[in-house]
């Protein structure tokens, strides 16, 4: 087992252009936040030409008035909301998908604090600035209003997924119980519909805005049908994959080997995961996201999933000839995120999988980097132990296994380190950490500590591409 025994540091490497596919990911993410501005603008514009900022001046109005732009803004956000969740290729490349983790839930906080503002605003102002007589004007509005039954149904599902996305809650349910939940935030969206355009006059008081506004409803309704049914369902039936051997890897995990038809259309690469449904009974329906921890070579693909509960027991169960729906690939943990010579790859537990899958690709290529370092933490048995050592026979892949269990809450090293804070503990192995792209894929809270650290060592922020598991 390697040990983290101080060497000497090499001359620093020289930091390699970023790479036609870094540029056009920033490029992306920089237009996706002008098109965000984009769409918040001239909803805002027609609240103001409407009439908005005038009815400002009285109190009643004035409630009115700041509750019909919280319900534009909430609107528009909540679209992106569902394109967020859409799958869409040219975001899941760039952001990846911690970073549209991160952007949903600041999008989904805003949209929805927007929302019940425009639900308590508008009430209050109609109760004609009463604040005790908003109930009662609330269930007028409900009952009397066109479309307003529909849209309290829609919050009522928005405000079920909200309460379910919050931590304290989440850690209760099953991930396909979360999973299920969190799809309502379609209904709700669907429900919200008839009630915008039945009564809201920043709707159709123009054809530019119908025009808007429908745009805006027909690009997140045929996002996600192209990209979470239509994709998914013609790429399970081009090719056809079936499961076509379990193989036990121990610490209570499996490798599962697949085969389908022409997979290298698929564009599967090192470092992704795809959702998977295995068709096995009644449990189709419950995908679950595991990364590929073999680089694909085009004939066959496999994943490798530990017995973490939420159906991944039943993973062992599985037979040859079991019939695969496959959604993805997505994640951008892949050689493509690369933009220095040498590389870091930092897993924990099973989230070395897709790490595995990384370092073959990179020592089997010839054009790949220059140093591989892996770094890999695990509690008692570590996973691909004669695979890794086989990988790293060539000299180009250096192993560095961290056994035992984590020395304190606020360490993400185990004991076999020795004393030292992790940043010291790390640089005595690679004392060139600045100057690599660096990898992590690991536990949430785990892939936290480690971020941290290498912001300590001074890696930039753009070379840490992380993929956490856990929700």
């Amino acid at each position: 087992m390697s040990t983290l025994a101080v060497r000497p540091a090499p001359p620093p490497a020289r930091v390699a252009p970023a790479g036609r596919r870094a540029r056009l990911d920033s490029r992306v993410r920089f237009g996706s936040g002008i098109a965000l501005w984009a769409a918040l603008l001239p909803v805002t514009w027609w609240w103001a030409a409407g009439g908005g900022l005038r009815d400002l001046g009285g109190w009643a109005s004035g409630l009115t008035s700041a509750g019909r732009l919280t319900g534009l803004v909430a609107s528009v956000l909540l679209l992106v909301q569902v394109l967020l969740m859409a799958r869409v290729p040219v975001l899941e490349r760039a952001f990846g998908q911690d970073g549209l983790a991160a952007v949903h839930r600041t999008v989904g906080f805003v949209s929805f604090t927007g929302m019940l503002a425009h639900i308590g605003l508008v009430t209050w102002g109609y109760a004609a600035g009463d604040l005790f007589a908003t109930p009662g004007t609330l269930w007028d509005l409900t009952w009397d209003t066109p479309g307003m039954l529909l849209a309290a149904a829609g919050t009522a599902c928005l405000v079920l997924v909200v309460v379910t996305s919050v931590r304290a809650a989440r850690v209760r349910l099953r991930y396909e119980s979360w999973h299920l939940l969190h799809l309502y935030a379609y209904l709700g969206a669907g429900l919200a519909l008839p009630h915008q355009l039945w009564t809201g006059q920043e709707f159709t008081a123009s054809t530019a805005r119908t025009v808007f506004w429908w745009g805006l409803w027909g690009a997140a309704l045929g996002a996600v049908l192209l990209w979470r049914v239509a994709l998914p369902v013609a790429r399970s039936v081009r090719h056809r994959i079936v499961v076509t051997a379990i193989v036990p890897e121990g610490d209570g995990s499996v490798s599962v080997h697949l085969a389908g038809h022409r997979l290298h259309a698929l564009g599967a690469r090192a470092g992704q995961f795809l959702t998977w449904r295995f068709l096995t009974g009644s449990g189709w329906t419950r995908g679950h996201p595991y990364s590929l921890s073999a680089a694909p070579d085009g004939r066959a693909l496999r994943i490798t999933v530990k017995d973490l509960g939420d159906g991944s027991a039943a993973v062992a169960g599985l037979r040859p000839g079991t019939r695969v729906l496959v959604e993805g690939p997505f994640g951008r943990l892949t050689a493509h995120a690369r933009t220095a010579p040498d590389v870091l790859l930092i897993g924990a537990g099973v989230g070395i999988t897709s790490l595995r899958a990384l370092v073959e690709e990179f020592v089997h290529d010839p054009a790949g980097p220059g140093r591989v370092t892996l770094v890999h933490r695990f509690a008692d048995e570590p996973l691909f132990a004669r695979e890794l050592t086989a990988l790293s026979a060539g000299g180009r892949c250096e192993l560095v296994p961290v056994a035992g269990p984590r020395r304190r809450d606020d360490s993400w090293l185990g004991h076999g380190v020795g004393p030292g804070d992790d940043l010291a503990a790390l640089r005595a192995r690679v004392p060139d950490l600045a100057h690599r792209d660096v990898y992590v894929c690991g536990p949430t809270p785990w892939t936290a500590l480690v971020v941290r650290t290498l912001a300590a060592g001074g890696v930039p922020a753009d070379r840490v591409h992380v993929e956490h598991f856990g929700w």
